[in-house]
């Protein structure tokens, strides 16, 4: 057994067995171990973007992480964007980077690189091994580290003759490392806090917003009254018809401040406190009340579901809340398109327990208004902020969970970041449909040079934010890409084509023109 062998060994004895991978020569040992386990699902994609980004969406809904492969640090820094996105979902994904071989890296041959110094700002654990006999402990210890809470990248650097050298055998999984319980006394601090008669809200991520621990959050609000909020881009939550309401926090800095107005204590189950996405002049950055109280449930490596089941209990909660999101759809709209009237579509023709991976930029905020009763889902957003992670994010979410239909609304300008997804998607069989909102422009920013106070911006400056001359045809780049797509222009026509796309499996496109 070479050490690569006793690599994917030890990744299938730890639950790994998905890998997403763009590899080069260093990395041809491990690419020939595959075969020898055949627990191991490899994914081919055809940039390093998307092999971070399927892997976060992997990570999400599975709750267990996969593993990348990419080369040298050159490969890495090409899957960096998504790698930070992931950071910022506290996604567990083992990120495995090849290197020279160790007696080669004294000649700096051209592909030579600082891989640890790319690696660090995204990774909760780095770590290289030295030698094909400790790859085998070394990958149990990168499992370890990335399902330990609240999740994380561990990045697992590997020479190329720690891969073709003779190793001794794979080693087993490790235990998982929390989430740490949260004591008795500050469950009982927070239930004494509620009682003290201040206007309240719960502010919930992780966890807190899925399964048990929303039950749990539906249990506190039904007993106190309290709001429930989370973040503007929580990276997992539930939502729509029969669900816990959440109330998702505004995007821009004066509507949060709006938002939390008369809020004299915000409890934190797992989140941090709001503040604003970007500085702007004369607008605030810290979002709360300033006199509002900020007190803990739940840190983010703490077990904020349990904690949240615990103060139900403490305060005599009914077992089940009777707060439910009710469904209500509005119909399916007719005459042109614009971003409500697709997201009206979509609410009326999803059908339930669809995964939502959504970037969708400018044209989301109405989405996710007609969204939030609709029928049952699951939402997994950009996280991060470093745009081109929603069809990667699909792609893995659709191998977690291929049972359930994916669907990622996306605008145009983000989705060129990572287009090359749709090539994995096509090869994989998967079964998403794709939105792409075709406003032909970087329109976000249209928005952003208002608001930073930037004058003076005259045509030079505005060809800077517009996506025309040329026009990108997604059904052309969907197709050369092996995907089936369409073009809508009408409401009537958008209902047609979504319509027979949830209909049907495999992948599809649909570019949308508003």
């Amino acid at each position: 057994m070479n050490g690569a062998q006793s690599l994917i060994k030890t990744l299938a004895n730890c639950g790994v067995d998905m890998c997403f991978a763009n590899p080069g020569t260093s990395e041809m040992h491990f690419v020939a171990a595959l075969d020898s386990v055949p627990e191991m699902r490899a994914v081919l994609c055809l940039f390093e973007g998307v092999v971070t980004g399927a892997a976060d969406g992997y990570g999400r809904v599975a709750g267990k992480p996969a593993a990348t492969l990419l080369h040298l640090g050159p490969g890495l820094a090409n899957g960096l964007a998504n790698l930070h996105n992931a950071r910022r979902a506290n996604t567990p994904i083992v990120n495995i980077v090849g290197d020279h071989a160790t007696y080669h890296l004294q000649y700096d041959a051209l592909l030579t690189s600082d891989i640890v110094g790319f690696a660090r700002p995204v990774s909760a654990w780095i770590c290289e091994s030295k030698s094909a006999q400790t790859v085998a402990g070394d990958a149990a210890r990168a499992v370890q580290a990335a399902r330990s809470a609240p999740g994380g990248v561990a990045t697992l650097i590997l020479p190329a003759d720690t891969a073709w050298n003779e190793a001794e055998r794979p080693a087993q999984m490790l235990r998982d490392i929390g989430p740490a319980p949260v004591s008795s006394q500050a469950v009982d601090d927070i239930a004494r806090l509620l009682g003290n008669g201040k206007k309240t809200t719960f502010l919930l991520r992780g966890s807190a917003l899925h399964g048990a621990g929303l039950e749990a959050a539906g249990r506190v609000q039904a007993k106190t009254g309290a709001r429930l909020l989370c973040d503007t881009f929580a990276p997992h939550s539930e939502v729509g018809a029969g669900r816990v309401p959440v109330e998702r926090i505004p995007y821009f800095a004066e509507q949060i401040v709006d938002f939390l107005k008369g809020i004299e204590q915000i409890v934190l189950v797992g989140a941090k406190p709001p503040v604003s996405f970007f500085a702007y002049p004369g607008k605030p950055s810290w979002c709360a009340p300033q006199d509002c109280q900020f007190s803990h449930l739940a840190h983010p490596h703490e077990d904020a579901a349990g904690a949240l089941a615990a103060l139900a209990d403490a305060l005599n909660a009914p077992a089940q809340s009777s707060i439910r999101v009710p469904l209500q759809l509005g119909g399916l709209p007719k005459g042109p398109l614009n971003a409500m009237s697709a997201g009206q579509i979509i609410a009326e023709l999803t059908p339930d327990d669809a995964i939502f991976a959504e970037e969708a930029a400018t044209s989301g905020m109405p989405l996710l208004v007609t969204l939030s009763t609709a029928r049952p889902h699951t939402h997994l957003p950009l996280t991060g902020g470093s745009i081109g992670q929603g069809l990667p994010l699909a792609v893995g979410a659709a191998l977690a969970a291929p049972e359930r239909k994916v669907i990622c609304p996306h605008g145009d300008g983000g989705a060129a970041y990572t287009m090359q997804a749709l090539w994995s998607m096509a090869r994989e069989e998967l079964d998403i449909t794709v939105v792409i909102y075709a406003n032909r422009s970087y329109a976000i920013l249209n928005i952003e040079l208002q608001r930073v106070g930037a004058t003076g911006a005259g045509a030079k400056a505005l060809s800077m934010l517009d996506l025309h001359n040329p026009e990108m045809n997604w059904v052309k780049i969907a197709e050369g890409l092996g995907v089936e797509a369409s073009r809508a222009t009408t409401c009537e026509e958008f209902a047609s084509q979504y319509a027979a796309a949830m209909q049907q499996k495999g992948p599809r496109l649909i570019e949308v023109m508003i």
